[in-house]
C-alpha cells in the first residue's frame, strides 16, 4: 500500500459543516467540539466562574456553524474568512457583550469579541472532523 493511499484527508470541522449543510445544524453539531473545552482554551483565566463564557463560547460557535451552512448552501465564492466573521459578528455580539460583561470579564469590546470569534475559527478549521461512519 502507498503512503497515498494510506494518508487519510484531513477535513476541518469547518469544511465538513459546508459538506454537510443539508443535514441541518441539529445534525452537523455532533462535529463541533464541546463549548467547555473551547471556553477553556479561550477564557483561561475565567476558567473557575466558567458558565457565561462557556454560554459565550456555545453562541459563537453555533453561529458560526450556522453562517458556514449558510454560505455552504450559497455555493462558491462568498465564503470568504472576513465574510465569515463578519456576519458571525453581526449575530453575536450584543449577547455576547453581555454574558462576558455579567460574568465579570473587563474591556469586552469590538475587537474583543472579533478576536475570540476568529479564535473559534481557527480551532474549528483544525479540529478534524470525525470519519464518516
Amino acid at each position: 500500500m502507498s503512503v497515498a493511499s494510506a494518508e487519510k484527508k484531513f477535513v476541518s470541522v469547518l469544511d465538513k459543516i459546508g459538506q454537510d449543510f443539508v443535514k441541518g445544524l441539529d445534525e452537523v453539531e455532533h462535529y463541533l467540539p464541546a463549548a467547555e473545552t473551547l471556553a477553556s482554551l479561550i477564557f483561561p483565566a475565567e476558567a473557575a466562574g466558567i458558565s457565561g463564557v462557556v454560554n459565550t463560547t456555545q453562541l459563537i460557535q453555533s453561529a458560526v456553524a450556522s453562517v458556514q451552512q449558510k454560505f455552504a448552501a450559497a455555493g462558491p465564492g462568498k465564503a470568504g474568512a472576513s465574510a465569515l466573521a463578519a456576519d458571525v459578528l453581526t449575530i453575536v455580539t450584543p449577547t455576547v457583550t453581555q454574558l462576558l460583561t455579567e460574568g465579570g470579564v473587563k474591556n469586552v469590546n469590538s475587537t474583543y469579541i472579533q478576536n475570540i470569534v476568529n479564535a473559534v475559527v481557527a480551532i474549528l478549521n483544525v479540529q478534524q472532523a470525525p470519519a464518516a461512519a
